[in-house]
């Protein structure tokens, strides 16, 4: 018995002590290890912020190019008709969108949808304006078209994503 309770006086120490040091190392290893990732999200941040912003200021600049007055200035030409201007309308549009999908990876899919929606939106209004116009009228006729139905809207949906953009943008600086 008592060689038993001699082992018992080494080992209930010992035991103590290995609780402790086990403890004690899990616990800095935790704390390392949340470190780490701290200090790594804030090599992400460094990086990913400015691409962030880039992407916003990247959406915005397509909101601009594809509003009705912006397009407007871009394409008409002389001579041209309703048809030929639908088309470039058109065109310039889906051409301006397909060369911005790689931004919607840097912001909400709130936002993205809006961006989307108000694209989907301006082809409408292209399409709808040009609507009782015969194809071989006038360009000028759908310019002056588009940019009535366009300033008819109570709320336009460039502006609204362009807000909705700033709005992120702000919330990430």
């Amino acid at each position: 018995m008592n060689t038993f309770l001699e082992i018992l006086k080494i080992s209930i120490p010992a035991l103590v002590v290995l609780a402790a040091s086990y403890y004690t190392l899990d616990r800095y290893l935790r704390q390392e290890t949340e470190n780490r990732k701290n200090e790594q999200n804030k090599e992400n941040q460094k990086i990913t912020v400015p691409l962030k912003l880039q992407a916003y200021e990247r959406i915005i600049l397509f909101l601009e190019r594809i509003s009705p007055e912006s397009m407007l200035l871009r394409i008409q030409q002389p001579k041209m008709n309703v048809a030929q201007m639908q088309k470039a309308l058109l065109l310039t549009i889906r051409a301006e969108y397909e060369h911005n999908l790689s931004q919607q990876i840097y912001v909400s899919n709130e936002a993205w949808e809006l961006v989307k929606a108000t694209k989907e939106n301006l082809i409408k209004l292209v399409n709808l304006a040009s609507g009782n116009l015969r194809p071989d009228d006038s360009a000028m006729e759908l310019s002056k078209r588009l940019v009535d139905v366009f300033a008819s809207l109570e709320h336009s949906p460039i502006q609204a994503s362009i807000n909705k953009i700033k709005i992120e943008a702000a919330e990430i600086l």
